[in-house]
Formats: structure tokens, C-alpha cells, sequence
């Protein structure tokens, strides 16, 4: 069953510019504050950030998030972690991300940041996630789980993007 969303609310301009400096912030995305109303939505369990009809941000614990989509719109400079080609189908489908698959990672990630994953080839988003280890353990590390997933490219957030209103 696909997310439909509900409950949107349009954010007053003061609340939409601190959730886009946090997004700038953190992870290098140069959103423009410009004439584009952002709105607040809920779609499933979930609470969105909306700039026009695209989700761009998540909701998570207080903290916004981007989406796939808001990466791919927005690219993302800060709390990259690049995977191997070999990676790629088992982040598509929805697995978190083990440290053999990682060849690069943001030196400046700390335990518990929410960090994008992209591929070594095409440097694309794939996922959003929790670190578990930080930025340079995870790029050295040979075994164990490095990223907990919490979006990924084909998900119910992603596939929201694709439904006509």
C-alpha cells in the first residue's frame, strides 16, 4: 500500500529557513530560501518536509533529514559515505550498510550522525542512515555493520515522489 500524504501544513518562513540552514548545516545542501513555500506533512508513520510537492527533508527525533530526492535536488557536500558497486543491490534493497562495501567515508562523522550513502561509480544517493562506527573506522573497518538504514532509493518515502497528487 502506497504513503499517501495528509495533514500538510504550510511551515511559517522563520521555521523554514532554520530546518534548511540545519540541512546546509550538516550536510553541505544549498536549498534556496527563496519564494518556495516549504509545507510540513505526514505521510504514514511519517513527517515530511515538503518544498513545493517534493519531499526533501524527513523528520527523525527533532532532526531533519534529506530524502533521496532532496539529495539528488539539493547535492549534499558533508557525511558522505561511498560504497563499492557490489554494495549497491543490498542498499536498493533496503540493507544496512556493512563496512566491507565502504571505500570512503567523510573523515568528520561521528557514532550516531545520520549519514547519505552513495556509489563509487556514479557518486548518486542510494540511502540515508545511522552511523554506527565513525567516518574513518568505517572506511578502514573489514567486517561488521557500519550503517543502520532509515531511507533508501525504492522505499515507501522514495516512491512518494512518483505518485501524481
Amino acid at each position: 500500500m502506497a504513503l499517501k500524504i495528509r495533514r500538510r501544513a504550510r511551515l511559517r518562513r522563520k521555521e523554514a529557513s532554520e530546518f534548511l540552514r540545519r540541512l546546509a548545516d550538516e550536510f553541505g545542501m544549498a536549498v534556496p530560501a527563496d519564494e518556495v513555500l516549504l509545507d510540513e506533512a505526514e505521510a504514514g508513520p511519517h513527517r515530511l518536509l515538503l518544498r513545493e510537492n517534493e519531499a526533501i527533508g524527513l523528520f527523525l527525533n527533532g532532526d531533519v533529514i534529506p530524502t533521496i530526492r532532496g539529495l539528488l535536488a539539493f547535492p549534499a557536500t558533508k557525511r558522505a559515505v561511498t560504497v563499492d558497486m557490489g554494495a549497491v543491490r543490498f542498499i536498493y534493497n533496503g540493507a544496512d550498510v556493512m563496512a566491507p562495501g565502504i571505500v570512503d567515508a567523510d573523515p568528520g562523522i561521528r557514532v550516531a550522525d545520520v549519514v547519505w550513502i552513495r556509489d563509487e561509480k556514479n557518486g548518486r544517493p542510494l540511502a540515508v542512515g545511522r552511523a554506527i562506527m565513525d567516518g574513518p573506522t568505517m572506511a578502514r573497518e573489514e567486517k561488521g555493520k557500519a550503517i543502520e538504514t532509515i531511507h533508501h532509493v525504492g522505499d515507501e518515502i522514495w516512491r512518494l515522489g512518483e505518485e501524481e497528487p
